[in-house]
């Protein structure tokens, strides 16, 4: 089966998200600290009580969160594959994975850090909206 030449603004959006969603998981696995400044005033308590009470938090939190960047990674490498190869076929089903994916991904992540009051949430925005446009632009072209 041959793919399209040239893909559409759907699948470029739907790549960009699986890019970005692999940055994201390399910043969780390489770069971000255990606590940010906004977690600890978020559960009402100073750094340094944490600290006191629970000497391996920032130790389990960085396990944590290389395990969930890896999952990141993954879940973009995924995206970006999907979103070059099977978007182009139009197989049935791909609608509903789409929409699935970008609703556990990067529209949960989003929503999340927005209850959160995140520092980062009008930034976190940005991918669900890509995705939003991306699948419809998808749903669009994919209509006889």
């Amino acid at each position: 089966m041959e793919l399209p030449k040239r893909r559409g603004a759907a699948e470029w959006l739907v790549i960009a998200c699986g890019v970005w969603q692999i940055g994201l998981g390399l910043y969780f696995i390489f770069v971000r600290p255990a606590l940010l400044p906004e977690d600890p005033r978020y559960m009402g308590v100073e750094p340094q009580v944490l600290q006191a009470t629970v000497p391996r938090l920032a130790n389990w939190l960085n396990m944590v969160f290389t395990v969930l960047g890896g999952f990141m990674t993954g879940a973009g490498v995924l995206t970006g594959f999907f979103a070059w190869r099977v978007m182009p076929l139009r197989l049935r089903g791909t609608t509903l994975a789409l929409a699935s994916a970008g609703a556990m991904t990067v529209a949960l992540m989003s929503a999340v850090n927005f209850a959160l009051h995140s520092d980062f949430r009008w930034l976190l925005v940005v991918p669900p909206i890509a995705w939003a446009i991306g699948l419809l632009s998808y749903i669009r072209q994919t209509r006889p």
